[in-house]
């Protein structure tokens, strides 16, 4: 698997902890900036460049963080056919992956300490949609995510 990871200086001190352990797991991990806290790249310029890595397919997923997530999840959002997810605890993480089909997770570096950003990581990569649900919600859930990516395309040109 293959992830970009972004960041401003907000989230810098997360991002890199992050990329350290994905690295460590085997991952081919790609950091798209902020690379340096002392020339840091605005939140809405990082989001972006990671959105479009994840929408031309060039990465698999990816993790994004600034001072509370949301910035970035808000750009992120822009792209056609990136889903990010703004998390703020294991749970919804896990969530991300299992009920909305996160392929971009925002993490908050002011909100989320390091380690429990491992962890979230961890499990939004664990987790696969539909997991742990009986068959007919699944179903719902794979409807649901066809009918966000109908709203997608009225929405959004390519």
């Amino acid at each position: 698997m293959k992830l970009a990871v972004g960041s401003d200086k907000s989230g810098f001190a997360l991002k890199e902890r992050l990329r350290e352990h994905l690295v460590a797991r085997g991952l081919e991990v790609v950091d798209l900036g902020t690379t340096d806290p002392e020339n840091f790249i605005p939140y809405f310029k990082v989001a972006a460049r990671v959105a479009l890595a994840v929408q031309r397919g060039e990465v698999d997923r990816a993790v994004l963080c600034c001072g509370t997530g949301q910035g970035m999840a808000l750009v992120a959002n822009k792209f056609k056919g990136v889903y990010a997810c703004c998390v703020e605890s294991v749970y919804a993480a896990g969530r991300a992956s299992i009920i909305n089909q996160a392929n971009v997770l925002t993490i908050g570096g002011w909100i989320v300490a390091p380690e429990a950003g491992v962890e979230m990581v961890d499990e939004w990569l664990r987790r696969r949609f539909g997991e742990g649900f009986p068959e007919d919600r699944q179903q719902f859930l794979a409807n649901a995510f066809a009918e966000v990516q109908r709203v997608e395309a009225e929405n959004f040109s390519e």
